[in-house]
């Protein structure tokens, strides 16, 4: 059978998609990006971001599997480089969260339209893969989190580490635009005034906590 032995068995697979499904459901800077787009611009940009990151995520993966990411772990100042551009980035983000909900008022929401309308698929996509190539979080997370799924007994380790990083790109792209699905529906069903300014600014809020968190991790594996 093509592919034997490259894959964890039945236990350890459903081991592996059960953690998944928990990282994904865990609030962070994917889920926080998915759900502020949506709510903010709507399905189609949710949905933009959601496949951002979803490519964000790949990178990563190739990145791991081709030992990019150990570098991160064994040179401290590539780790601090990436370290403080993802950081100021969530801290722009948020920012322009909090503006969003500053303004609020007619004058915003007479302005809403012609905003969410000047910012493309395509500058919501790369929103999404800026926050997530920029996060050397995620970088290290492949290079921890995959290996120990790694059958002992593989026939190329590279070829397993990459088919589980698949596995985990496919499972979270779709969790992401699940998310989108729930958060579009929140907002047909919510006020659309006081409530989305106060997501914008909770959102806001957020992304600027993760900015600093980010700033206090150290490039060391568990």
């Amino acid at each position: 059978m093509a592919g034997q032995g490259l894959l964890p068995g039945p236990a350890e697979a459903a081991a592996f998609a059960a953690a998944v499904l928990v990282l994904n459901a865990t609030p962070g800077v994917d889920f926080a990006l998915t759900v502020g787009r949506t709510l903010q611009a709507g399905a189609r940009a949710g949905m933009a971001a959601a496949l951002g990151i979803t490519a964000g995520c790949v990178v990563h993966a190739l990145a791991a599997a081709f030992g990019l990411a150990a570098l991160l772990a064994v040179h401290p100042a590539a780790f601090a480089a990436l370290q403080w551009a993802g950081a100021a980035y969530l801290a722009w983000l948020g920012i322009q969260l909090l503006r969003s909900a500053w303004r609020g008022g007619a004058a915003a929401a007479a302005a809403a339209p012609a905003t969410a309308a000047s910012r493309t698929a395509w500058a919501e996509f790369r929103t999404g893969l800026a926050t997530n190539v920029l996060n050397p979080k995620v970088a290290l997370f492949f290079l921890a989190f995959l290996p120990p799924f790694v059958p002992a007994g593989s026939p190329s380790k590279t070829a397993s580490f990459l088919l589980l990083g698949a596995w985990f790109v496919l499972q979270g792209g779709l969790f992401l635009l699940l998310l989108v699905a729930l958060a579009s529906r929140l907002a047909r069903l919510g006020a659309p005034g006081p409530v989305k300014r106060l997501l914008e600014a909770a959102g806001g809020l957020v992304f600027i906590a993760l900015a600093l968190r980010l700033l206090r991790e150290r490039p060391a594996l568990a």
